[in-house]
């Protein structure tokens, strides 16, 4: 048990270095670690469980009442953030029109399940990031059809059924679970399990970034300058995402861990998800800027995470 203590600690210290790690470890040996992709639904599961473990129905209908942060957050997932991609992949890209749908559709798909951990790491909100993951997924397979459609002309036809039941298996079974298991204990469950279950949910955040990167292997070792320049500019977008939710978050003066649910729930995306779109509905170059995030999506949410910690701290020692 202290063993895992310390790893928590350490993999929360250093969590941009470890990502790097398996980043470079996921493409160096894919063509092994790429059999394992069957686990990562169970492993989003797994996260999903330890990463709500304060969460309760009392705590959802509080954000029912003051959804401001849940409906901003939206609308910079849907809106803001693909008309910038919409915009930045005409004017440089414009006469590969495969990378400019690639571009918007990596930011089209839904918040990430992922961001359920970086912010319980960041001291954030559970239940404002679990809602934001909740509603954006389950309206996924209508969203992201339209606004391709709206924004790139791509008709595309999603398997609602199947992906619905994909994404309710990794959200919202465990969710479901952990809150009723609060209900039931009156919240003294989450409050033993969570410490328990926080480093093996870690574990399995680095186990998805190290088997999702082996998507992206084909790609990395055979860059071409065009691929750099869309790699800018899904880097950009990436980081307008965070940083448009912690604006947002600051100008509408939420507390500090509403402000950093809205970060994370507006930077982090589903790429998975994103992945399945592309190889099944578009050609290959699309599926590159969808696939590219993966190289930087965690480093930027444990970076963020770094520092919106930073800032609660000194806020902390103001008012002290």
């Amino acid at each position: 048990m202290r063993f895992m203590n310390s790893f928590n600690k350490f993999a929360g210290k250093w969590m941009p270095v470890i990502i790097l790690v398996c980043l470079c470890f996921g493409i160096t040996f894919a063509e092994s670690i790429g059999k394992l992709t069957f686990l990562v639904p169970s492993l989003f599961a797994f996260m999903t469980f330890t990463g709500t473990l304060d969460s309760s129905f009392r705590q959802l209908l509080n954000i029912a009442k003051h959804p401001l942060p849940l409906v901003v957050s939206l609308l910079i997932v849907h809106l803001a953030v693909p008309l910038l991609a919409l915009g930045l992949g005409k004017l440089f890209f414009s006469g590969t029109p495969y990378f400019i749908a690639g571009t918007v559709l990596e930011f089209v798909v839904p918040s990430a399940v992922a961001s359920l951990l970086w912010s319980s790491i960041a001291g954030g909100n559970s239940s404002l990031t679990l809602t934001i993951v909740l509603v954006d997924t389950l309206a996924a397979p209508f969203m992201v059809p339209f606004s391709l459609r709206l924004l790139v002309g791509a008709n595309v036809s999603v398997d609602v059924w199947g992906m619905m039941r994909d994404l309710i298996w990794m959200i919202a079974v465990p969710a479901l679970a952990t809150m009723l298991l609060n209900q039931f204990t009156k919240g003294r469950a989450g409050k033993k399990l969570a410490p328990v279950l926080a480093p093996y949910g870690k574990i399995a955040l680095i186990l998805i970034i190290t088997i999702n990167s082996t998507r992206i292997a084909p790609f990395i070792r055979h860059m071409t300058p065009l691929l750099f320049g869309v790699t800018a500019v899904i880097f950009a977008l990436a980081v307008f995402g965070y940083a448009a939710g912690w604006f947002a978050g600051a100008v509408l003066k939420q507390p500090a861990d509403i402000t950093s649910s809205m970060t994370f729930g507006s930077g982090m995306r589903n790429i998975s998800a994103g992945a399945v779109i592309a190889a099944a509905y578009f050609p290959a170059e699309v599926m590159f800027p969808v696939m590219i995030g993966t190289t930087f999506q965690q480093v930027l949410a444990s970076i963020f995470a770094r520092l919106l910690t930073r800032k609660k701290g000194s806020s902390t020692k103001k008012k002290g």
